[in-house]
């Protein structure tokens, strides 16, 4: 098998808690041979519509990079460094009262009304922000749009789980975190663009208006999942749905699919009928092997948050045009572009060398990249209040921060940016919908934090004390995973649950690996 396509595979059989897809593997007994036919065209256009939703979601987090370098005193005042922190960690916090919303909301209203409602707040945010003529306005414009990122992060990769086939799954979820890096690269070089325009923050802000216009205008072509309209009821239109997706499908087939789903839907509803959240809180944080397997997912994600890479998505204009670059904006692009581009080795390394062995190369190489800035920033000059001593010129320093940047974010890019959002299918079904819960406030709480220090941090640690900071981090983060972090690849879902009652597992998972390396070779040379 290739190695993407096993990679994408894996992503099918690790991401139960995200997407609550039908697996097959718990309908024992049931015929769901219908994943075996070729989807139809039109699962392909449903996710490439409504990962539009995740174009969003990339764009305006990485608008506000041009935006803090061109906005001037066009909000009343020349903005003061806890303004642009203030304003860039507000939609943070939008966004994580959004993910909560949507996910506490979707299974009762249904998919689709969330999206519209998503599209319905990045569009009144982004007129907010682009009509600002005062702080206050801006920053209620940024939480308005954080809303709608939370909602449509939360949200989008669900809706195209639930209605993927479950071999292509992996494929199309993957394109949605594709598209997220997309729209922040195109956020860049539209903000680079507008530079020199008049106001020209404002057109930046205000063409991110137009995907959710048109994701709103294209989601009524666009189905319920199947699995909502089941718990809902609506079996003969779950039908037409399933239909439209596997049109080779027998018509036994589809009805078998409907009781595969219905089965799925029962099971996750008996586990936590009768469970107060106040049980799930005690099995969550009193049984040692749940509260290992949550330290573990929450560690890495507080990892890929903490490590200082948002800094660089936020404030990447601002940070180059410190240490002396002419076009800053321009600049910017090569963070979002090296974002983007190395998002991809990801596939082809990962389920080759397996998650513990990306994340010990790529946090520690985080970790060393983030010493070579610190170390450049030294012979940079910068004021204590962020303003240039002397001549603003590039420099020697300049270019090698710069590249010390684009290894940090290729490193970031290709391990933990990915391997930070899988970890919660380690805990078991009755509090792994909690744990995911607390895994996206982990991510956005650390998001907070992240964006709304960086620039004090610069001027009371300075510059190089603050990227020494987050290369601690990532050092930490390093240690961390020698020690607590177990490799799963390719072992069977029982297995790495079993993992964590062995303290953090990681011997016990070698062993396990080598048994079925073992177990593994012994079938191929079997006669």
């Amino acid at each position: 098998m290739d190695p993407a396509d096993d990679y994408l595979s894996t992503i099918d059989d690790l991401k139960p808690e995200t997407f609550h897809y039908d697996n097959p593997g718990t309908a024992q007994g049931l015929d769901d041979s219908i994943e075996t036919t070729n989807p139809g065209k039109a699962v392909w256009l449903i996710a490439c519509t409504v990962s539009m939703g995740g174009f969003l979601f990339g764009y305006d987090t990485g608008v506000i990079s041009a935006v803090l370098v061109s906005i001037g005193t066009d909000l009343g005042q020349a903005l003061s460094s806890n303004d642009q922190e203030l304003i860039t960690s507000i939609t943070s916090g939008g966004a994580l009262i959004g993910a909560l919303l949507a996910g506490m909301t979707s299974d009762k209203y249904g998919r689709k009304l969330a999206i519209y409602v998503g599209c319905a707040v990045f569009f009144v945010g982004t007129a907010l922000q682009a009509t600002a003529f005062s702080l206050a306005q801006m920053v209620v414009g940024r939480m308005v749009v954080g809303f709608g990122v939370g909602e449509a992060a939360m949200i989008v990769p669900l809706y195209i789980g639930e209605m993927a086939p479950a071999r292509f799954r992996g494929r199309l979820i993957v394109f949605d975190n594709i598209c997220v890096t997309f729209g922040q690269l195109i956020a860049y070089a539209l903000g680079a663009a507008f530079t020199n325009v008049h106001q020209g923050w404002r057109y930046t802000i205000a063409i991110g208006a137009v995907p959710a216009i048109t994701l709103a205008a294209t989601m009524p072509l666009c189905p319920e999942t199947p699995r909502q309209l089941i718990s809902h009821g609506h079996d003969d239109e779950a039908k037409r749905v399933i239909r439209k997706i596997f049109p080779q499908a027998t018509e036994e087939q589809v009805v078998a699919k409907i009781q595969v789903i219905r089965h799925s839907i029962e099971e996750v509803a008996a586990s936590v009928s009768d469970k107060s959240l106040w049980w799930q809180m005690k099995q969550l944080f009193t049984v040692g092997a749940n509260l290992r397997a949550l330290a573990t997912a929450c560690s890495i994600m507080a990892v890929s948050q903490l490590g200082g890479f948002n800094t660089l998505m936020y404030y990447s204009a601002t940070l180059f045009s410190l240490v002396g670059f002419n076009q800053a904006t321009a600049v910017s692009i090569v963070v979002g572009a090296t974002n983007f581009v190395f998002g991809f080795p990801n596939f082809a390394f990962i389920d080759r060398f397996g998650r513990r062995s990306m994340l010990l190369v790529t946090v520690l190489g985080m970790s060393l990249s983030l010493v070579v800035v610190a170390i450049a920033f030294h012979w940079i000059p910068v004021n204590s209040d962020l303003s240039v001593s002397g001549p603003r010129e590039m420099t020697w320093a300049s270019i090698l921060l710069l590249v010390a940047l684009i290894v940090y974010i290729a490193f970031y890019s290709a391990g933990v940016a990915p391997i930070s959002w899988v970890g919660t299918e380690f805990l078991p079904l009755e509090v792994r919908a909690l744990g995911t819960m607390l895994n996206t406030v982990t991510c956005w709480g650390c998001n907070i934090i992240i964006s709304s220090t960086f620039l004090s941090m610069m001027k009371t640690m300075t510059p190089s004390g603050a990227f020494a900071f987050y290369a601690g981090i990532c050092f930490l983060g390093w240690i961390f995973v020698i020690f607590c972090y177990a490799e799963v690849h390719n072992m069977p879902l029982e297995s790495v649950r079993e993992i964590y009652t062995h303290g953090f597992g990681v011997k016990h998972a070698k062993r396990l690996q080598r048994e079925l390396r073992e177990a593994r070779a012994n079938e191929q040379n079997a006669p």
